[in-house]
C-alpha cells in the first residue's frame, strides 16, 4: 500500500481565498457574483473550490457542485448544470419542487427528476423555447436564493458542451437580484488560441460582477508545507530540492513524487510518472482501473460491474484497493472518477487501440441490455460515444441520431449539430437498410422531409437537420457549408420545393454571417416555385421575403409580397406564418405612409397573439408595434405599448425581448427629452441583451445620449462597442443608419469634415435600400449639420458642392408621409442651405414651425439655436436674443452639453447674456481684449478677416482692426506667429472655438 499522498492541511492561497470569501459576502447580501478560477492541470483548482465549499457551508450556505466531463465533446449538454440542481433537489427537496412550481415541466429537461418535460416546441419556435428555459433556469436560482446563500461550483470549464456555457452566461449577464455565487473552474493551459472558451471568457471579463483568479504554482516553502502535511514531518533540504525542482510547484506533481520510494524512480516522463502509481497495484485492480477509463470521468458502480463481469465483492475490494492508493475517488452518487483527470487520459492513453475499442463495446452492450445503468438523461449521448469510440458504424449511426435529437428537445443546438456532423461523417459505411430506419426529425420548419427509401432524399433529410441546427445554434458559415451541399445533391434531381427551402435557408445564414442581405437567395428561391401549387414552403418562402422587405427595403411595391404569404399561410393552415406576415404587412405599410392601417394590422396580431399565448410572437409584435410608434412620432402611445409589453415578457421568462422593450423605451424617452429615464432603459436593454446585436443596438443609444450630453469619451467607446458586436444586419437602416450617424457626428466634432465625407460617401456608395424615414432622416441631418459646421474652413471648400449634392440627392429618395418625417426633412434642407451660405431666417423659422407640437425638444431647441444665429445675421438682435435665450434654457434642462457649447460661443461673439453666470472663465489675457481673444481664436484656426466678421457679426474692416492690434500686442510679424503664441501663452485654452 503506497502512503498518504494528499495533505490533510491546506496550504497557500491566502490571497485567493480571501477574495473568494469577499465574493460570498456580496452574494450573500444579495449581489449575486461569479469567481472564475484558472490555473495549469494540477496547480490545485479542485483543492481550493473544496476547501472553499467546506467553509461556504460552516456559514449556512447550501452548496452544490458540477463538472463538465469530457464526453462534452460528443454534444452532452448542460451536464454540470443537471448535477448541479440535482445536487440542490437532493439536499432542498421539496423546497426546490415549489420554487419550479409553474415550470417544472420546463426544467424537466435539465432535471428529470421534477416530472415529465412540457412537450417540445415547434420546429420554427424552438429558440423562444431555448431562451424561456434559460430564464426559467435564472428565475428558480432567484426564488431559492431569497431565504438563503447559494454556492454553484462548475468545474473543468475547459471541457464544458457550447449549451453549457451560453447557459452559464445567459445566468451571469440575467440574475439581477438573490443570494447566489457562482464559482468555476478551468485548466488555463488548455486554452490554445482557438479554443471556444476563449472567446467565452473575453465575453465574461466585460461583466462587474465576474471576478478572475489565477493559480500560480507552490513557492519553495509552499511545497516543503504540502510535503509536511503529507509526511507528517518536514522534509530533508536534499527531498525537497529535488521534488520542488521536478514538480516546478505544481501540487499534484508533488503529491506524485512525494510518494515514490527514492530519487532514483524518478522518471522525466509526466505520463510514466502517474501511471507508475498504477503499476504498483495488483494486476485484477489494474484490469478495473483499465476498464473504468474509458468509461469518462465518471463511471456508475452498477455500470461498471457489468462491464468488468466481476461480482460486488470482487469489484467492491478492487475499487477500494485503487481508492486506498490514490488512483480512484468513490462519489456520493454511487459513481466512481479518477483522483485526476491527468491520471484518467495517462491510463486511457496506456490502452493498445484494440482494447479500448474493445471496452468501449462493452459499455455500449451494457447499456443496451440495462439503460437503466445511467441516468435517463445521460443515455443517448453516452451510448452514441461509446458505439463511435467502438468503430462499429453500424450501430453507432442509430445511437448519434438518437443522441441528436435528444440535443434537440433539449435545446442544445450545437451540441446536436456536432451530433448531426458525427453522423454524416458515418452515413457512407452503413449499409442502406439501416440508415433507411433511422429516427429522423418529424418537423423541420416546413421542409417536406421524406421517409421513403430513396437514398437520395433520406440524405437531404439529414442536411435539413443540420440546415436548421446551425441557424439555431448561431453558426452560419458551417449553415452556408451544409447548405451548398444540399444544393449540389439538389442539382438535376428536379425537386424544386427542397432546392427553395435550402435557398431560403441560405439567405438567413448569408446575413447572419454578415455576407450580405441575402437578398439573391429569396429570390432565386420564389423563382424555383413559380406557379407551383401553394404548399408550407411557399408560405415559408413568401413570408420570410416579407421580412425581409420590412427590414432592409420598405417600398410599396413589397406590400403584395405579405398580402400573399398570408393568403399562403391561411391555405396551408399555418399560423404562425400567418401572423408573422400580418406583421410584416403591418410594419410595410407603416412605414410606407400608410400608418393607420398598419397599425390595425398590427394591432390584430397583439390581440391575437395574446390570447393564444403564442410566445414566439407575443415578443416581436410588442417591440415591432413599439418601435414603428415611435417612428410615426408617437412616442407616448409607444411607451405604453412597451409597458404592456414589459408585464408580458417577464411572465414568459423571454429576457431577450425585454432587451428590445427597453431599447425601444429608451428611443421614446430621448425623443420626448426624459434623457435620465433613456439612459436608464438603455442600460436596462444592456443588462437583459443575449445576442450580439441586442448589445450593439444598446451601445448605439448610449452612444447617442453621450454625444448629445457632449461626452465625447464615452460616446467614442459606445461607438467602439457597437463595431465589437457587429450586427449581422449593418445594411439594414435600422442597424446601420444610426452607427453611421454617429460616426459622422464624431468626426464632425473633431473638425474632421473630409473623414465625415468619406464616411457618408461609403453609404451612398454600397446603397442597399431607399432608407428608412425613422432612421435614415437624422443621419441625413448629421451629415448635412457637418458640411454646414464647415462653412469658411479652408480645407472643406474643395468637394463642398459635390458633398451637399450628394446628401440631397440621398434625402430626395427618403419618404417624408409623417410630421416628424417631414420635420426632419425640412431641418436637412436648411443645413445644405447654411452649407452653401443661402440660408436665411425664414428657413429656421420653417423648420421651427414643422417641428413645434411634435414634442422633440432637443430638435426644437437645436432648431431655435439655429434661426437666432441666421437673426443676429440679418441684425435682429431682440428677436435672435429670444431664440437663443429659449434654446439655451431647453439645452440646460436637457443637459445638452454640446448644444449649449455652441450657443456660448454665438453668445459670446454677439455679446448677448444667455443666462444667469453664463460668462466665460478667467484666462491669460496678453493684453488682449475679449473681442481681441475672439478673433485671435479664429485666426489660429486660419480664418480670413471676412470669415472673422462673418463668425462675429461684424464687418471686415473691424476684423482687420483687431488683427493689427492683435499681432502688435503680441510682437509678431504675422497670423502664424500669433496663433503659435496663443497655444503657447495659454491663451485659446478656454477661449470659444469657432462655429
Amino acid at each position: 500500500m503506497l502512503n498518504r499522498t494528499v495533505s490533510p492541511v491546506f496550504i497557500g492561497r491566502l490571497a485567493e481565498r480571501e477574495r473568494l470569501s469577499a465574493a460570498l459576502a456580496d452574494a450573500s447580501a444579495g449581489r449575486p457574483q461569479a469567481v472564475l478560477i484558472s490555473g495549469e492541470a494540477g496547480v490545485g483548482k479542485t483543492r481550493l473550490a473544496e476547501e472553499f465549499l467546506a467553509g461556504a457551508r460552516a456559514t449556512g450556505a447550501v452548496t452544490a457542485l458540477g463538472a463538465c466531463v469530457e464526453a462534452g465533446a460528443d454534444g452532452l449538454p448542460f451536464a454540470p448544470f443537471a448535477a448541479v440542481l440535482r445536487a440542490l433537489h437532493h439536499r432542498l427537496g421539496d423546497d426546490l419542487t415549489t420554487a419550479a412550481a409553474g415550470f417544472g415541466g420546463e426544467l424537466a429537461r435539465l432535471l428529470p427528476e421534477l416530472g415529465p418535460q412540457d412537450e417540445a416546441a415547434p420546429a420554427a419556435r424552438e429558440q423562444e423555447g431555448r431562451t424561456r428555459l434559460f430564464e426559467l433556469t435564472a428565475r428558480l436560482l432567484e426564488r431559492l436564493s431569497e431565504h438563503r446563500t447559494l454556492v454553484l461550483v462548475v468545474e473543468d470549464l475547459h471541457w464544458s458542451d457550447r449549451s453549457t456555457r451560453e447557459l452559464l452566461g445567459y445566468l451571469l449577464r440575467s440574475l439581477q437580484h438573490g443570494r447566489v455565487l457562482l464559482v468555476t473552474t478551468y485548466r488555463s493551459d488548455d486554452i490554445h488560441r482557438r479554443h471556444p472558451l476563449r472567446p467565452f471568457l473575453a465575453e465574461l471579463d466585460r461583466l462587474r460582477a465576474v471576478r478572475r483568479l489565477d493559480l500560480a504554482r507552490f513557492t519553495r516553502d509552499e511545497v516543503r508545507g504540502q510535503l509536511a502535511g503529507i509526511h507528517g514531518a518536514a522534509p530533508a533540504h536534499d527531498q525537497l530540492d529535488e521534488i520542488f525542482r521536478r514538480s516546478e510547484g505544481n501540487a499534484f506533481f508533488v503529491e506524485e513524487l512525494s510518494c515514490l520510494p527514492g530519487p532514483g524512480v524518478l522518471s522525466d516522463s509526466v505520463r510514466d510518472l502517474l501511471l507508475m502509481r498504477v503499476e504498483n497495484l495488483p494486476d485484477a485492480v489494474q484490469r478495473v482501473v483499465s476498464v473504468a477509463a474509458p468509461g469518462g470521468s465518471h463511471v456508475e458502480h452498477r455500470l461498471l460491474r457489468a462491464v468488468t463481469g466481476l461480482g460486488d465483492d470482487e469489484l467492491i475490494d478492487a475499487v477500494r484497493t485503487a481508492v486506498g492508493a490514490n488512483v480512484l475517488r468513490a462519489r456520493d452518487n454511487e459513481t466512481y472518477g479518477f483522483r485526476h483527470a491527468l491520471l484518467r487520459e495517462a491510463v486511457e492513453d496506456d490502452l493498445l487501440p484494440g482494447e479500448r475499442s474493445r471496452v468501449n463495446r462493452r459499455y455500449a452492450e451494457a447499456l443496451e441490455a440495462d439503460p437503466g445503468l445511467v441516468c435517463a438523461d445521460e443515455l443517448p449521448v453516452r451510448l452514441a460515444g461509446y458505439w463511435y469510440r467502438a468503430h462499429d458504424p453500424v450501430r453507432a449511426l442509430p445511437a448519434v441520431m438518437k443522441a441528436a435529437e435528444n440535443a434537440r428537445v433539449r435545446y442544445a443546438y450545437a451540441e446536436q449539430l456536432h451530433l448531426l456532423e458525427r453522423a454524416l461523417e458515418l452515413w457512407d459505411d452503413v449499409p442502406a437498410e439501416v440508415r433507411r430506419r433511422l429516427p429522423l426529425a418529424e418537423d423541420a420548419e416546413s421542409y417536406p422531409l421524406c421517409a421513403c427509401d430513396n437514398e437520395e432524399l433520406l440524405f437531404l433529410d439529414l442536411l435539413a437537420e443540420m440546415t436548421l441546427a446551425a441557424r439555431y445554434a448561431g453558426e452560419p458559415e458551417r449553415g452556408l457549408s451544409v447548405g451548398r451541399r444540399a444544393l449540389r445533391v439538389l442539382d438535376g434531381l428536379g425537386h424544386p420545393l427542397r432546392e427553395a427551402w435550402f435557398r431560403s435557408e441560405q439567405s438567413k445564414h448569408v446575413r447572419n454571417f454578415g455576407r450580405g442581405t441575402g437578398a439573391d437567395e429569396l429570390a432565386a428561391a420564389r423563382r424555383l416555385l413559380g406557379d407551383l401549387p401553394p404548399s408550407p414552403i411557399h408560405a415559408k418562402v413568401t413570408a420570410e421575403s416579407a421580412l425581409w422587405s420590412s427590414i432592409f427595403d420598405p417600398r410599396p411595391e413589397h406590400l403584395p409580397l405579405a398580402e400573399r404569404a398570408m393568403e399562403l399561410a391561411r391555405q396551408v393552415g399555418d399560423e404562425d406564418t400567418e401572423l408573422n406576415a400580418r406583421l410584416s404587412l403591418g410594419g410595410l405599410l407603416i412605414e410606407t405612409g400608410r400608418g393607420a392601417e398598419g397599425l390595425v394590422h398590427m394591432r390584430a396580431v397583439v390581440e391575437r397573439v395574446t390570447a393564444c399565448s403564442l410566445h414566439s410572437l407575443v415578443a416581436r409584435c410588442h417591440v415591432n408595434l413599439q418601435s414603428l410608434l415611435e417612428s410615426m412620432g408617437s412616442s407616448a402611445e409607444s411607451l405604453g405599448v412597451g409597458e404592456s409589453g414589459l408585464r408580458i415578457a417577464d411572465e414568459y421568462g423571454l429576457r431577450e425581448s425585454v432587451a428590445w422593450l427597453h431599447g425601444n423605451q429608451a428611443d421614446a424617452y430621448f425623443s420626448l427629452g426624459r434623457w435620465a429615464e433613456a439612459e436608464a432603459a438603455a442600460r436596462q436593454a444592456r443588462r437583459h441583451a443575449q445576442t450580439p446585436v441586442a448589445r450593439a443596438l444598446a451601445a448605439q443609444r448610449l452612444a447617442r445620449l453621450a454625444l448629445a450630453r457632449g461626452d465625447l469619451a464615452a460616446a467614442r467607446e459606445e461607438v467602439a462597442e457597437v463595431l465589437r458586436q457587429h450586427s449581422p444586419y449593418g445594411w439594414a437602416p435600422q442597424y446601420g443608419h444610426p452607427l453611421i450617424e454617429y460616426r459622422i457626428a464624431l468626426a464632425a466634432v473633431d473638425a474632421r469634415v473630409l473623414d465625415a465625407r468619406e464616411i457618408f460617401a461609403g453609404l451612398v456608395a454600397e446603397r442597399h435600400h431607399t432608407g428608412s424615414g425613422r432612421y435614415t432622416w437624422p443621419l441625413l441631418a448629421r451629415a448635412a449639420e457637418a458640411e454646414s459646421e464647415a462653412l469658411g474652413v479652408p480645407a472643406a471648400g474643395p468637394g463642398r458642392a459635390e458633398a451637399v449634392a450628394a446628401i440631397r440627392e440621398y434625402a430626395s429618395g427618403v419618404r417624408r408621409d409623417y410630421p416628424v418625417w417631414k420635420a426632419h426633412a425640412d431641418l436637412v434642407e436648411a443645413e445644405l442651405r447654411r452649407a452653401e451660405g443661402t440660408a436665411r431666417a425664414a428657413d429656421w423659422a420653417s423648420v421651427a414651425a414643422a417641428f413645434d407640437g411634435l414634442g422633440r425638444p432637443y430638435d426644437t431647441a437645436h432648431v431655435a439655436a439655429r434661426w437666432g444665429e441666421a437673426l443676429l445675421a440679418e441684425g435682429e438682435r431682440d428677436a435672435a436674443a429670444e431664440r437663443l435665450t429659449a434654446a439655451y434654457a431647453q439645452a440646460d434642462a436637457l443637459g445638452a452639453g454640446l448644444l449649449k457649447e455652441r450657443l456660448g460661443r454665438i453668445a459670446q461673439r454677439a455679446r448677448l447674456p444667455l443666462a444667469a453666470g453664463h460668462a466665460r472663465a478667467a484666462r491669460p489675457s496678453a493684453g488682449l481684449t475679449p473681442r481681441e481673444r475672439d478673433v485671435l481664436a479664429l485666426v489660429a484656426v486660419g480664418r480670413s478677416n471676412r470669415q472673422i466678421a462673418e463668425e462675429l457679426f461684424i464687418s471686415p474692416k473691424t476684423a482687420s482692426v483687431h488683427v493689427s492690434n492683435i499681432l502688435a500686442k503680441l510682437e509678431v510679424s504675422g497670423r502664424g506667429e500669433a496663433a503659435a503664441v496663443a497655444h503657447r501663452l495659454g491663451l485659446l485654452d478656454q477661449a470659444p472655438a469657432p462655429s
